[in-house]
């Protein structure tokens, strides 16, 4: 058997095998060297679609981008087999509010096929869809949200997606992964693997993992072939932003006990030697905590010491000013837990978002937030990604992670361009002279 590319023999059917992803590098290496063959790897539909949208300048400029990467550079003919299936590698890199789906949707109509779209959230997968029904007036597929249904335009969630990609890997031209990040989590890596589609779109606000999975990310989806920041499209596309940090006092109280737990866990880590210097480096704290007694007490107290700060009384004094201060607005709260979500909603009255929340309530809650009947919700992480916020033009981060993404998706919730210029505005509430200074400063 000749040697192909990604090619392996298997001896149980005496043929070659290669995995699904790698269908159009197998193409375009055979027609670069002019080898015949017959081609029945996919069973896609024709699509005849047009979307309604014109695209921005830079909308414009990325899908360009998208369109004219192909598979990794590969030489060779742009047509496979005499077809128009044309390899389309590469992920967008824009901010939350700047259109990423209108890009999707003109590429499923420069695809011209039948095309998936993969979604991380239940609230994604409902938004697609009726964005998908809308522009392109057409019976469209869903996996995930009790239904199981097949279309040539179908949405699947990530879970759903993993679970029939044994299925319909050959039935799609082109997949689009929403939030493309989340394929670098490791079953979700099959996804991509399985599918043949040598059409492949990545769309995400931030690309990078701190687990550096973006880079199984670029080899099953493509690298980063155009991006945008929020400061790139600012002022004309984006709202004009501003980012204002509040350094917060702890009371005596909270920081004796603070110094307390903190000098516990910074104790145990020299003492074991380990370098604390990333989530990997927690979790292997974790672990040892399972057997290790000092480990278990030093995580207990790292758990106190980080609920001392994000906690603390000078917070809830300033949320209350900000609140006052912005009685006019629209604003949305962050916080680090759920507990915390509460209790905050308690005090201040404040409509609450968790994911305990029902669909049918933060349906609810969001229109309401939207038709101005409530201007402020609180929320954990529900709200960072995946669900279609109403405008809002200020937010509080009272407690957050050393996370880029969550920051750069926080800030997106409050970017969307306001009637008259408004500008948006992000409040971090840090408890000074702590740790918490240093996360703040890794997420930015």
């Amino acid at each position: 058997m000749a040697t192909l590319p990604s090619v392996e023999y298997d001896e149980r059917t005496d043929t070659g095998r290669a995995p699904a992803h790698q269908y159009a590098d197998l193409l375009s290496y055979l027609d670069s060297e002019r080898i015949p063959y017959e081609d029945d790897v996919l069973r896609s539909d024709t699509l005849d679609v047009e979307s309604d949208y014109e695209l921005r300048d830079y909308q414009r400029e990325a899908l360009d981008a998208w369109d004219a990467n192909n598979r990794r550079g590969v030489p060779g003919s742009d047509t496979t087999g005499g077809s128009q299936r044309r390899s389309r590698w590469g992920v967008l890199e824009l901010p939350t509010g700047s259109g990423k789906t209108v890009i999707g949707l003109k590429a499923i109509e420069a695809v011209g096929e039948s095309a998936l779209v993969v979604v991380p959230t239940i609230d994604l997968l409902e938004q697609w869809r009726a964005e998908l029904e809308t522009e392109f007036d057409a019976e469209i597929g869903q996996l995930g949200g009790g239904e199981q249904r097949v279309e040539p335009i179908s949405v699947a969630t990530y879970d759903s997606a993993y679970l029939r990609a044994d299925d319909l890997g050959d039935r799609f031209s082109l997949v689009v992964f929403d939030e493309v990040h989340h394929l670098g989590g490791e079953g979700y890596r099959d996804i991509a693997r399985l599918f043949a589609a040598p059409a492949r779109l990545g769309l995400t606000a931030t690309f990078e993992r701190p687990d550096d999975a973006h880079e199984v990310v670029a080899d099953l989806v493509g690298d980063v072939v155009y991006r945008l920041s929020a400061d790139d499209l600012a002022g004309e596309h984006l709202a004009e932003y501003d980012v204002k940090r509040v350094s917060v006092p702890l009371t005596d109280d909270e920081r004796e006990r603070y110094e307390d737990a903190q000098g516990t866990f910074t104790e145990y880590l020299q003492q074991s030697n380990i370098r604390f210097r990333s989530g990997s480096d927690y979790q292997k704290l974790v672990k040892r905590s399972g057997t290790d007694p000092e480990a278990r007490r030093a995580l207990l107290a790292k758990q106190r010491a980080r609920r001392i700060v994000r906690e603390s009384d000078a917070k809830s004094e300033e949320l209350a000013e900000i609140l006052d201060r912005h009685r006019d607005d629209r604003v949305i709260v962050f916080t680090a837990s759920t507990d915390l979500v509460y209790r905050l909603s308690e005090r201040f009255l404040l409509p609450a978002v968790t994911h305990e929340t029902g669909a049918a309530e933060r349906r609810e809650i969001i229109e309401r937030f939207r038709d101005g009947t409530y201007s402020r919700v609180v929320t954990a992480n529900v709200l960072d990604e995946g669900v279609d916020v109403p405008d809002a033009n200020v937010a509080v981060v009272f407690a957050g992670s050393g996370s880029e993404r969550e920051f750069t998706q926080r800030l997106g919730r409050v970017l969307r361009p306001k009637e008259g210029g408004t500008r948006a505005l992000l409040y971090e509430l840090v408890s000074e002279d702590t740790a918490e200074e240093r996360v703040a400063a890794r997420r930015r």
